[in-house]
Formats: structure tokens, C-alpha cells, sequence
């Protein structure tokens, strides 16, 4: 059962009133609208994310009912990864240069993951971060290239991922990483992966309900 968006409202249908037995595999709970800032906002605070596809003329809106998160205090930090944490090769800001992100993240890439990134969905998040919702993170090499990070929102103390891209071997791995022990710091609640990949479970990706996300991105 999916929906179509009313382009002059920005609600989205409860995923929790969807029957099992009506509900995409995938998630995918609408199409249509638009990427306004209070239609995406109030996705999030939902649950609820875009996801473009190339062949449709529609955006797609996803809610898994599993969530594949990252707790920040469960963080799996390999010895391999703690190894190049101590050579001291790569430099670690926030919000420093998000369009540098974006931009790296909507490249070609291989093994990398997240959402096609075109110009509607840069301009999106490019507004979103100016409101002060979407963050990035950049990892500099030591001539000061860009040459890993990650961007996505911060929503009631939780950080919700939406792609990563890595220039150096690990590039993705030490912005995510450093964003987990970031978020150690100031209590934030946790990352949501959107997806699995064998590279978000190994750095301790879980699985948790819906109800149990969102018990969790709404509560003090």
C-alpha cells in the first residue's frame, strides 16, 4: 500500500495504521511531493525518508518497521582503525564544509552507499543545513584535502544518516566513527543507517523496532 502525496499538505500517512500484509518490503510508504523543508522535517520526526529514483518521476518515502541503527556508545572501533586513528593522518571538523560533502557524496562512487544525489537533493539538504538541521562531517588529509565525510540530519538528539563518501581507504569509517564519539559527548541517542551494509555492521549497525525508534527519538 503506498500513497500518494497531496502536494499542498506535508502530512504522511501513519505507518503504524498500514497493514502488515499491505506494506512494500522495501518500506516504501509514498511518492510524490516535493523536498519543501517542513515536508522533509516532518518526515523525519516520523520516521519517514526520500529516496530518489532515476527511472521514476516521483520521490519515494520510506519506513522500515526495522531500523538499522548505531548506537553511539556501542561503536565498533577495529584495531586496524584504532592503528590509523594513532598514525594522526587525518583531520576530523563538523559543519566545515557541507557543500564539499554533498557534493562528494552525489559522485560516482563504488562501495559507497546512500541516496542518488542529484540537483534538487543537494539544493534540499543545502537548505537544510542553513536552518541549522543537516550537518556534515569532514575528514582532511594532511595537505588538507577533503577526502572522506558523511552529512545527514540532526533530529531530537539523534543523528540520521543520509550518505557517505571516502577518497582514502577508511576515509567513511573515521567520519563516522568520530561522529559516534561525538555524539558520546553530548548524549545524542543514535545514528540511524537507513540500510545495512556489511560496513555499518561492522562497526556495531543493530537492529531495533520502529516503535522502539521512535520511543527513543521522542523521549527527554
Amino acid at each position: 500500500m503506498v500513497y500518494m502525496l497531496d502536494n499542498d499538505e506535508f502530512r504522511f500517512p501513519d505507518p503504524t495504521k498500514i497493514p502488515e500484509d499491505k506494506r512494500e518490503e522495501s518500506g516504501m510508504i509514498a511518492i510524490g511531493g516535493d523536498l519543501h523543508p517542513k515536508r522533509l522535517l516532518n518526515a523525519y520526526v516520523n520516521g519517514i525518508f526520500p529516496w530518489t529514483d532515476i527511472k521514476s518521476e516521483y520521490l519515494h518515502w520510506y519506513c522500515p518497521m526495522q531500523r538499522f541503527v548505531i548506537f553511539p556508545d556501542e561503536i565498533h572501533v577495529s584495531h586496524s582503525m584504532r592503528n590509523l586513528f594513532n598514525k594522526g593522518l587525518y583531520r576530523v571538523t563538523i559543519d566545515t564544509d557541507f557543500s564539499g560533502v554533498i557534493h562528494n557524496c552525489s559522485a560516482p562512487r563504488i562501495h559507497e552507499e546512500g541516496a542518488w544525489l542529484g540537483d534538487d537533493m543537494i539544493n534540499a539538504y543545502t537548505k537544510l543545513h542553513e536552518l541549522g538541521y543537516a550537518h556534515s562531517v569532514e575528514v582532511w588529509d594532511k595537505d588538507h584535502n577533503l577526502v572522506g565525510g558523511l552529512y545527514g540530519l540532526w533530529i531530537k538528539q539523534c543523528f540520521i544518516g543520509e550518505s557517505m563518501f571516502s577518497i582514502v581507504p577508511s576515509g567513511s569509517k573515521v567520519a563516522l566513527t568520530c561522529l559516534a564519539w561525538h555524539m558520546q559527548k553530548i548524549g545524542g541517542k543514535f545514528i540511524d543507517c537507513q540500510m545495512e551494509t556489511p560496513h555499518l555492521k561492522s562497526m556495531g549497525g543493530r537492529y531495533i523496532s520502529y516503535a522502539d525508534y521512535m520511543d527513543l527519538m521522542h523521549s527527554n
